[in-house]
């Protein structure tokens, strides 16, 4: 796992509201394996609008349904909307001909895709698979590769760049990478399923090549708890809050300020080995107890790791190799990642974490990860296999498509 796991506290920034077509009903009959790391409290910009009925409590007294994530906004509700259980990512190629080509390919790609996602996000889906079920949640998100954005001059951070190659990796170039990336996200898989579909027809219709899909999952749990990852450890328990997010996950003033750079990574974890390790030598290898998620050096979930503090004989109580030490913020001067990871089970001997990080720099994951490649603890019971990067856009406003300034 490439960084510590953590998840955020309430925020208290003003949170997104709205309560649409769908409420918070549990879908029915969707069971889930436990997950990987949830981003609870939303990173929100105070832009998103209520929804129709303005609704904020139950006509029944009872707690209020979930809001709805509107599609149109300042950033995309992929990123600032709750977490829900099921997701799936995609990636697209664009065929290379001339820049010019390219780039009304890449409009029309935006823009069929802004047509089909908004579509979805409304009271009335067109598709009628999307149609009368419970609440699902859906958000998405669209970002573009450094590759498509090099080749065609847009206008994304100066610091979006592919990853550089760290030890220990096997990736398949047929599981990452891509041109433009896309991942669709519910509280139950059967919308993300139906949601790929359309939005893998509407790419083919603009000119786009399917790259690769993956699908994922996230433990349910209790408003405020923090899921645990398939290594039983809870994952997610200190993600930024609003004031961190401005300084290391959005775009800085400007025309990239309500967008971020995606780090997706596909972690094959070895979980019967790490299972047949004592308890102690698993929570040494993480830095935190496996019960409630506590650093070894607090008491509780939420107290911020020392990894400075030692013990009578002079060794480290968080160990050097431990993955909380090595992915710290303090050894990377404070900078946080937003993580929205989930997990993912592929077959017996396929199982893992599906990495989904966002940031202002990409250079910072890469710090992170050559600490971890050259160290971490729980580096045998780990294989990276895929690995992409991303431009994650600013939203679209009503009556807008994305990726409006990529033209600039």
């Amino acid at each position: 796992m490439p960084t510590e796991p953590e998840n955020p506290r309430p925020s208290p920034g003003p949170a997104a509201t709205g309560i649409g077509r769908r409420r918070a009903l549990l879908a029915a009959g969707a069971v889930f394996a436990a997950g990987i790391g949830a981003a609870a409290g939303e990173l929100a910009d105070g832009s998103r609008t209520p929804g129709r009925d303005g609704a904020t409590g139950s006509a029944t007294g009872g707690p209020p349904p979930e809001a709805a994530a509107p599609f149109h906004g300042a950033r995309q509700a992929g990123v600032t909307a709750p977490q829900p259980v099921a997701t799936r990512l995609l990636a697209f190629d664009l065929p290379q001909t001339t820049t010019a080509a390219d780039r009304d390919t890449l409009r029309g790609l935006l823009g069929a895709l802004t047509r089909t996602l908004a579509a979805a996000a409304t009271d009335t889906p067109p598709d009628p698979r999307l149609q009368g079920g419970t609440t699902t949640r859906l958000t998405s998100l669209v970002g573009v590769g450094p590759a498509l954005a090099t080749r065609l001059g847009l206008d994304v951070p100066a610091r979006l760049a592919e990853l550089p190659e760290f030890p220990g990796d096997r990736l398949d170039p047929a599981r990452g990478g891509g041109d433009l990336l896309l991942q669709v996200s519910a509280d139950d898989p059967w919308t993300p399923a139906v949601l790929a579909e359309l939005a893998t027809a509407a790419a083919r219709s603009a000119g786009a090549v399917p790259r690769w899909s993956q699908s994922g999952f996230l433990q349910r749990t209790a408003p405020g708890a923090t899921p645990r990852n398939l290594f039983g450890f809870k994952d997610g328990t200190a993600n930024p809050d609003d004031e961190a997010a401005r300084q290391w996950v959005w775009g800085p003033a400007g025309p990239h300020e309500n967008g971020t750079v995606l780090v997706y990574r596909r972690i094959r974890m070895d979980t019967a080995a790490f299972a047949a390790l004592p308890e102690d030598r698993r929570q040494l290898a993480m830095g935190r107890r496996a019960g409630d998620g506590a650093p070894l050096t607090g008491t509780a979930e939420h107290d911020e790791p020392d990894i400075y503090a030692k013990n009578p004989d002079g060794s480290y109580v968080i160990p050097a190799t431990a993955h909380v030490r090595l992915s710290s913020p303090r050894l990377d001067g404070g900078a946080r990642m937003l993580r929205r990871g989930y997990g993912y089970d592929d077959g017996p001997a396929d199982r893992g974490l599906l990495f989904c990080a966002f940031m202002r720099d990409p250079a910072q994951f890469t710090r992170v990860q050559n600490r971890l490649a050259a160290r971490d603890a729980l580096n045998p019971f780990l294989e990276h296999t895929a690995s992409a990067v991303a431009y994650v856009l600013p939203g679209a406003p009503v009556g807008g498509t994305l990726g409006e300034a990529l033209w600039a």
